[in-house]
């Protein structure tokens, strides 16, 4: 009998809990705070790429965003893309040595036709995985709010205010087959525009700014909301943090 996609994520949710000797988390096994967490690092191998720690506890998110969602997501789908780019770069030890102690992987998302062709595409793939997670989780918070300064204005100019871009990047996100991305963007314009990438494309590559993303990876989403990913879309406004991409914007525009 075909296992549904359903039951396939709640199974390799309860066997990545249990590899990591949490068992399956709770919301009360952490407090709904800002502090950072604790997070599977040691999954990660020596490398030039790190797992940046959540800067909030799993649960935080709740109602919006469940803790168990939260583990999966970071320790292991993100830790994943990191590990798999470490393994790449390492096949070539000069753009390996090249990349420096604390490499910034935006900076070869950037310039992806100067990465050796053998790792290109690992870079492009799990890069792009790293690049797009370590945004997502900084423009999330249970603070909520809504945008200020600039980007209120800008916002404005662009869509028509905040309530027309949230429509227009809900159908952004409806429409991405599979799995993608849905972005606010900036260009070299300054011109803010909503578009879409799949698998884990960025707009860094086309040498815009990726000032938000919406990831529609069922992962983000199908443990609570199942197949319902406008629910998941909606949902998500009541966490995005508009002072971190209020600032973003700002210093965007100056760049």
């Amino acid at each position: 009998m075909l296992t549904t996609r359903r039951q396939a994520l709640k199974t390799i949710t309860a066997a990545a809990l249990a590899s990591t000797a949490l068992g399956r988390f709770s919301a009360s096994a952490q407090p709904a705070t800002e502090t950072p967490t604790t997070t599977a690092r040691s999954t990660v191998p020596i490398g030039p790429f790190t797992l940046p720690t959540l800067p909030y506890a799993y649960d935080a998110l709740e109602p919006h965003i469940d803790a168990e969602t939260m583990h999966l997501h970071h320790d292991k789908h993100h830790a994943g893309y990191v590990t798999k780019l470490n393994e790449a770069v390492a096949k070539d030890k000069p753009f390996e040595l090249s990349l420096g102690s604390k490499p910034d992987v935006d900076v070869q998302l950037r310039a992806l036709a100067a990465v050796p062709d053998s790792i290109r595409l690992a870079v492009r793939n799990q890069g792009g995985g790293h690049s797009n997670h370590s945004l997502f989780w900084q423009t999330l918070s249970k603070k909520g709010g809504k945008p200020v300064g600039e980007l209120a204005t800008g916002l404005d100019k662009a869509f028509g205010g905040l309530e027309a871009f949230k429509a227009e990047a809900a159908k952004a996100g409806a429409g991405v087959f599979g799995s993608g991305w849905v972005w606010l963007t900036l260009d070299a314009a300054k011109k803010l525009a909503i578009e879409t990438s799949p698998n884990q494309d960025t707009p860094i590559s086309e040498g815009k700014v990726a000032l938000f993303g919406i990831d529609v990876w069922e992962h983000a989403y199908y443990l609570k909301y199942h197949n319902l990913r406008a629910d998941y879309i909606t949902a998500l406004w009541n966490v995005v943090n508009w002072d971190f991409l209020s600032d973003r914007y700002a210093k965007a525009l100056k760049g």
